[in-house]
């Protein structure tokens, strides 16, 4: 059975922490292929300041280049109205039977951590495992014990331990406005299409 990864988020802009953690958790679970997946409303975030959806998308592009297993999706870009993950795994699932394919669904330790307030957060571990990342030894129990409690009720849940990386998208856009190198947070062609296009530029 092939094993395909889900990674998801807003990627405002797509940055080496995002490269990374892909690349440590491909290592932990070998996947066939791995979905990047920009967000077009995330319905847990304020989409205020958001790159448009064509940027973000060619920022995942330019971020994952050389990764030959990274596919950047418009799943959620196409569809309408807030991306409830749900939905997309509906799609997935159609694309990807689960007669041959397992969808892992990569997240967060805080996203892990209030999974249970999710949409349909029982049909979504029907239709996958979750891959949960955690960045320290206390993030690990804390993780372990919610993982717990989500395979009682039928989830398949792994945690992956990865090292941090000490910066956030909202931290770099603020940075971007400073003028500053961000070569040590951002792939070099991410900043040439940033300062181009003006992604950002009030």
């Amino acid at each position: 059975m092939k094993k395909i990864g889900i990674f998801g988020g807003t990627f405002n802009p797509f940055h080496k922490g995002h490269r990374r953690c892909i690349e440590e958790i491909d290592k932990s679970l070998c996947f066939d292929e791995i979905l990047v997946i920009p967000d077009k409303l995330p319905p847990h975030k304020p989409t205020f300041k958001l790159a448009g959806d064509t940027d973000r998308l060619n920022m995942c592009r330019l971020g994952t280049a050389g990764i030959n297993k990274v596919t950047v999706s418009d799943i959620e870009i196409k569809q309408p109205g807030k991306s409830y993950s749900v939905y997309t795994l509906r799609e997935l699932v159609k694309l990807y039977p689960q007669d041959s394919y397992r969808l892992y669904f990569i997240m967060g330790s805080d996203m892990l951590l209030c999974f249970k307030k999710w949409y349909k957060y029982k049909e979504i571990l029907s239709l996958c495992s979750l891959v949960c990342i955690s960045r320290s030894s206390r993030d690990t129990q804390r993780l372990s014990v919610c993982a717990e409690e989500l395979t009682n009720e039928g989830g398949d849940v792994c945690v992956v331990k990865t090292e941090p990386f000490e910066v956030s998208s909202t931290e770099i856009r603020e940075l971007l406005k400073s003028g500053k190198d961000l070569s040590c947070f951002l792939d070099d062609l991410v900043v040439k299409y940033i300062t181009e296009n003006k992604v950002y530029d009030d």
